[in-house]
């Protein structure tokens, strides 16, 4: 099975679906929202030890709502939760939502990282600033969008390394398109011993981050946690956030399983995940577009293609990550070989 990236190389590759990208330079901070077309049908799986989410609890398959309007992403930790309050206040001027009577209700689940302690200021007075760059977020969402230092990635911090934004897509010899959105804050590491070479290098296509491969041999310290953590561990004080989409026809149970798959690409692309300090998160959403209902054997591949799209994901977002002022870490493209 060889697989190939979308014409964007981003999760908008997927029918049905634009992402908006805001964000404040000085308190190192943002928001991204994942926007439905037309409600998708979505589920979640939460593997960190400390997140902090919005609206998780109805993605489960036994409750009753069965598609959502938008996926909100944000920096600001507990406080970034209000981003997900400021898209659902611009989609509700558009009139998009669940209809109750002559209401409309938009559904916008989110989550949130930590990135309070990242060289930004902080000092927003009475109430923080999340509800509007959540507003701000959809008002710009469009199919092409910036990675790296941008959006809910803006502040985002990895093992040694400036963190970020990244996205990738994957185009199935099935007709199926799958792709991924992820704000890369973990605990561990996403390159080894420290160097410059990627966890995540054998799902690279051609060299969409830096076509290095794996060391070889390699180093001795490849996994050495105490190289990792460059920065003193804190629960609640990382986490890696991420979308995982395809315009495939899902239920909603498989969509909760495809989130369980993506999160394998976490553990393909950063070392340790899934610790008691991260709060790591994937939504899932299934936009339908293509019509295809994947038989046994495409199942398989969609969820294999889940895993290796993030692991490709969140190399990108550090690959991609700019340096700015008061930076408390250095950026990938500052490493020496």
């Amino acid at each position: 099975m060889s697989f190939k990236a979308g014409p964007r190389n981003l999760i908008t590759d997927v029918a049905g679906l634009r992402v908006g990208n805001s964000a404040d330079a000085k308190l190192k901070s943002g928001v991204s929202v994942v926007l439905c077309d037309e409600p998708a049908v979505a589920g979640v799986q939460v593997l960190g030890g400390a997140p902090g989410t919005r609206e998780t609890d109805l993605l489960e398959p036994h409750n009753s709502v069965e598609a959502i309007n938008a996926v909100v992403l944000s920096g600001g930790s507990a406080f970034g939760l209000d981003a997900a309050s400021g898209v659902q206040a611009a989609l509700r001027e558009r009139g998009i939502g669940f209809a109750v009577a002559d209401q409309r209700i938009p559904i916008v689940p989110g989550a949130i990282l930590f990135d309070l302690i990242n060289g930004g200021d902080k000092n927003w007075g009475r109430y923080p600033p999340y509800r509007e760059l959540g507003y701000e977020a959809v008002q710009n969402a469009a199919t092409g969008f910036g990675i790296g230092t941008a959006g809910a990635g803006t502040g985002a911090l990895v093992a040694g390394l400036k963190g970020g934004l990244g996205s990738a897509s994957t185009a199935l010899e099935s007709g199926i398109t799958i792709g991924a959105l992820v704000a890369a804050n973990p605990v561990g590491a996403v390159t080894v011993g420290g160097g410059r070479h990627f966890w995540a290098a054998p799902f690279e296509i051609g060299d969409e981050f830096g076509g290095l491969g794996l060391p070889s041999p390699l180093p001795p310290n490849a996994t050495d946690i105490e190289l990792k953590f460059r920065r003193r561990p804190v629960a609640g004080a990382n986490t890696t956030i991420a979308v995982i989409a395809t315009d495939a026809v899902l239920t909603k149970p498989a969509a909760k399983r495809l989130a369980i798959a993506a999160h394998d690409g976490f553990a393909r692309a950063i070392w340790p995940t899934h610790t008691p300090m991260d709060g790591d998160l994937v939504f899932a959403l299934a936009t339908g577009k293509s019509g295809i209902a994947p038989d046994p054997d495409s199942i398989t591949d969609l969820y294999a293609a889940a895993g290796a799209t993030m692991a490709r994901a969140i190399a990108r977002a550090v690959y991609s990550a700019t340096a700015a002022p008061s930076d408390l870490m250095p950026v990938w493209s500052s490493l020496k070989d």
